[in-house]
């Protein structure tokens, strides 16, 4: 396990260009936009003094040796030990890992993290014990322990875990073998965030208007939106032809990161890598199978809209590098943070006052870090895997109502952190990925469903159309395709199958043609695309994305229940977020109103998608 790996989600960044044009030292940045990580630790001091502290007491893990199911009094104090010594680690983890992000060219923040990651694969190694003996515990025993010892039904699901996973646990001199791969484990990752974040060189363009632009991935990020098709082909070209420089690297990079994988799932005698991350959630493959077979045969309405933004954008020919650039012509929704803080708190209120009280809180104690600085980490994320303190959001702030949009998406995730830690015991509060992004992207559908009665000229109600459009291309099309492109790696090293970064670029250029309509003239697909995957970094973090879609896939259909709903629908949806991870995802959705098991909510996103796409084409006629 690596620490780090704490609940976190995350989007691809979008800064400003005017700050990216800009690149201010974090210094130069008031500290009310700069999150307060002193309310984890006062102090760089106190993190060494706690840290020395918690390996001194967890080492005390090796007492409970050959008495984990001795009793129920000893199971329950096993739990409460190892549930102790986690948070703390995790704490520990969030600080570092923050400070880290901060600049991630400063190499005492860096080892500061690597420094914890260390010492938690030390932990992990000497409790590699208690797997082989918690499986050892006969279920009939288990069920007498917990009539014995209440408070044991905070770990039912854990029990349940290892019952379901008795088949994948190793010996005892296995498991601490597998454990001190944990550090190797990271490797491929942490080196894809240093290499892409702070030391790849970047290339330079001269715009239309004769600005020189250093193509930073927040500077791509901006440059790509531009109006002027000149200036996004030009960064276009020359981003990608960078990262093409380096397709052998970030070919080893992820080769190393798949081998990984492999490697734990026959140690482990998973049938797949698929499968292995899967099972712990107890979520069915042909979830995953279905996803990607249901988004293939809806490809007729995504090309669709990809027809509607020629239409819009009056272009002979759709290509890839248009993607991002505004559909209708001098409309461009921009808000300063302030106003944007208006906006959200507008939005969200048919979830409540006590909602939206956290909300403010967020806003007013400085657990988010708004604008880009010079070495920060790209892009947005909230982990609130800090379980006695609050949740952290980094942003990139840009002014432009996409970052309105990744600001209240964030948020979703806060406040289902927020809600589950104060609901549940720290056993049950992390929610898994599964269910991550149906609050994140719920708040999305609040967002534009408010801007909607908001706006009047047609103009930006296209445009806000479009860009509601242009989550379901990026979030449930888009994400589904680096979804079947991730398990196409998996499956070709499977079968033993060599994976260079040649061979990884030929893959996914292969798979967005088909996404694209590229060879039935819907989109044109330049070559460069093809290496595309080396800029997405969650292909580290083991069959992630596809967690995007089916979670956007269910909050389509929860926003819609609660906007058009009644009292007890908003009850209903808080009691998701409060629910952490108190039962498997695939439940707590279908107590929500959502089954994901079956194509009816996927269903009614493409139903969705098709009326917006009706009511543009209305507004076009007009």
């Amino acid at each position: 396990m690596n620490i780090r790996q704490v609940l976190i989600a995350c989007i691809l960044g979008i800064s400003s260009f005017n700050y990216v044009m800009a690149q201010k030292e974090r210094s130069e940045i008031d500290d009310k936009y700069k999150w307060n990580v002193y309310d984890l630790y006062s102090s760089d001091d106190e993190w060494e003094a706690k840290l020395a502290e918690v390996i001194e007491k967890s080492k005390h893990i090796t007492d409970f040796k050959g008495r984990i199911g001795r009793s129920a009094k000893d199971l329950l104090d096993y739990f409460d030990f190892t549930g102790e010594i986690n948070k703390e680690f995790t704490r520990l983890s969030i600080y570092s890992s923050l400070k880290a992000d901060e600049d991630l060219g400063n190499q005492d923040n860096i080892a500061r993290d690597k420094k914890i990651e260390m010492a938690y694969v030390d932990y992990e190694q000497l409790s590699s014990f208690d797997a082989p003996e918690l499986a050892a515990i006969p279920q009939d025993k288990i069920i007498d322990y917990t009539l014995q010892q209440p408070r044991l039904q905070e770990y039912a699901l854990r029990l349940d875990r290892l019952r379901r996973n008795k088949v994948h646990i190793l010996s005892d001199a296995e498991e601490a073998l597998m454990a001190k791969t944990g550090l190797l484990g990271n490797v491929p990752y942490s080196t894809y965030g240093i290499f892409s974040n702070a030391e790849m060189p970047n290339p330079t363009i001269t715009l239309s208007d004769g600005t020189s632009v250093e193509l930073t991935k927040s500077a791509y990020s901006v440059v790509r939106a531009s109006a002027v098709r000149e200036d996004r082909e030009a960064a276009f070209n020359a981003f990608w032809d960078n990262y093409k420089k380096y397709e052998g690297t970030y070919g080893e990079l992820m080769n190393g990161n798949i081998r990984q994988n492999i490697f734990e799932t026959k140690a482990r005698n998973y049938s797949s890598a698929l499968e292995a991350a899967l099972y712990g959630n107890n979520i069915p493959t042909e979830v995953y199978h279905s996803l990607i077979e249901n988004v293939n045969k809806n490809l007729p309405t995504f090309h669709r809209y990809l027809r509607l933004k020629q239409r819009l954008m009056n272009l002979d020919t759709l290509k890839y590098s248009d993607l991002y650039a505004p559909t209708v012509k001098n409309v461009e929704l921009k808000y300063t943070y302030e106003e944007a803080q208006q906006l959200v708190l507008e939005a969200i209120k048919p979830l409540g006052k006590n909602y939206s009280a956290v909300v403010r809180k967020a806003f007013d104690s400085r657990w988010i870090d708004v604008f880009p600085n010079k070495g920060k980490a790209s892009g947005a994320y909230s982990n609130g895997a800090a379980y006695d303190v609050h949740p952290y959001i980094l942003m990139n702030y840009d002014g432009l109502y996409e970052s309105v949009g990744t600001l209240i998406h964030e948020l979703g995730h806060t406040m289902h952190s927020y809600f589950s830690n104060k609901n549940q015991p720290y056993a049950t509060s992390r929610y898994v990925t599964f269910v991550a992004e149906v609050a994140s992207t719920f708040n999305e559908a609040l967002l534009d469903n408010m801007m909607l009665g908001k706006l009047t000229d047609k103009g930006e109600k296209i445009s806000l159309l479009m860009s509601m459009l242009d989550g379901f291309k990026g979030t449930l099309f888009r994400q589904t395709q680096f979804a079947e492109f991730e398990l196409a790696m998996h499956e070709m090293a499977e079968r033993g199958e060599p994976l260079t970064g040649k061979v990884l670029s030929k893959l996914y250029g292969d798979i967005v043609r088909k996404y694209y309509g590229h060879a039935d003239g819907v989109c044109y697909v330049d070559p460069r695309v093809d290496i595309e995957w080396a800029f997405v970094p969650h292909f580290y973090m083991g069959f992630y994305v596809y967690q995007y879609s089916t979670s956007f896939v269910a909050s389509q259909a929860l926003s819609e229940i609660v906007m058009n709903g009644k009292q007890k629908d908003v009850d209903r949806y808080l009691a998701f977020l409060s629910a952490g991870g108190s039962k498997y995802p695939i439940d707590i959705l279908k107590d929500a109103g959502v089954d994901m098991t079956t194509s009816e909510p996927f269903d009614k996103a493409i139903e969705k998608m098709n009326k917006i796409m009706d009511e543009v084409e209305k507004l076009i006629d007009k």
